[in-house]
């Protein structure tokens, strides 16, 4: 079996979790990974080598696919539209609002490299995206509803972290509960993003730093805070080790809507996620997805691609014969 070699680019949480993945499929192989940091100070699970990130153009003719694994405040938006020109890449960029502008960038790059480049790409976009666009299809007359948590963000745990006087932060999503019973009753509520979500965040700040102008710099964050209720503690190391070393997540997205002549009939889609480890089964998905990147690929397909342009069937490691036989 040729298999489908996969390199890795920052080896955190979720570049840990790709290791893992890619182990569970037979049809790849993690052939490196890249770091900013000391590449001799990464061990990695699988044996798999650590080369520092100055050396990816230099292994490009060894690589299939490059699952990028930094943040999306600033990881991302940069290193996606580099690499895209050179490699077929995959990344988990979660930021909504700004996902049409980092396609058209994205997509300006891999076309010129004559790569595919899949971008947000994970659970929430990724899986609860292909969600809604079902559920809007099958239910023209209704309403849509996302709900996350209670879980850690690593998305906006990363954007505490890079606030200056931080040394280390997780936030948790929580679902306010009376909000969510209203939308499974078929109340349809219209409902703000401040009624849905509250966030919660436990911070270790630096020492002699600025406590206020943290708390302040994060309830007043764009697109990750400003428009949620949001309570920050600040405690200790020790405690954040000991009470929040987990990173679970889940969530759920809805549709309710009528059907019959008038609207008589009652509907609600529910898909719902409950995971032990977020950026482990984010991995799995972003793992799928290079397979269909590669498949698309080698089939003259080039440019940016989310979860919306990819046929199912590029997904899966079996055969058309086995999906039709085991799936239909």
């Amino acid at each position: 079996m040729e298999k489908i070699r996969i390199a890795i680019l920052g080896y955190g949480n979720l570049g840990r979790g790709i290791e893992c993945a890619v182990r569970q499929n037979e049809d790849m192989e993690l052939v490196a990974v890249f770091t900013r940091r000391d590449p001799s100070s990464v061990v990695t699970v699988s044996g798999a080598p650590v080369y520092s990130a100055g050396q990816l153009l230099q292994k490009k003719e060894e690589i299939d696919v490059l699952m990028l694994c930094g943040g999306s405040a600033t990881d991302l938006p940069r290193q996606t539209p580099e690499y895209a020109e050179y490699f077929n890449v995959v990344d988990s960029f979660d930021t909504h609002a700004k996902i049409p502008q980092h396609f058209a960038t994205v997509d300006q790059a891999a076309k010129e490299g004559g790569k595919v480049a899949m971008i947000s790409v994970g659970w929430d976009p990724g899986m609860f995206s292909l969600n809604r666009l079902y559920a809007n299809a099958i239910l023209q007359d209704g309403s849509d509803y996302t709900f996350w948590g209670k879980g850690i963000s690593q998305g906006h745990s990363d954007a505490i972290r890079r606030i200056s006087g931080v040394k280390d932060a997780k936030q948790y999503t929580i679902p306010v509960e009376s909000a969510l019973a209203s939308v499974r009753a078929c109340e349809n509520p219209d409902l703000t993003t401040r009624q849905k979500h509250t966030r919660e965040c436990f911070v270790v700040a630096e020492e002699g730093a600025d406590k206020a102008k943290i708390e302040q710099e994060i309830k007043s964050m764009p697109n990750y805070f400003a428009d949620y209720d949001t309570t920050v503690h600040f405690i200790s190391q020790e405690e954040l080790l000991r009470d929040h070393a987990g990173i679970p997540h889940g969530g759920m997205v809805l549709r309710t809507g009528k059907t019959g002549i008038n609207g008589e009939n009652n509907h609600v889609i529910e898909y719902s996620l409950k995971l032990d480890s977020n950026p482990e089964f984010t991995a799995c998905v972003l793992t799928a997805y290079a397979r269909a990147a590669y498949r698309m690929n080698r089939e003259g397909i080039t440019g940016c691609k989310t979860v919306f342009d990819v046929a199912p069937a590029y997904l899966s490691a079996m055969s058309p014969e086995e999906m039709r036989a085991h799936l239909l």
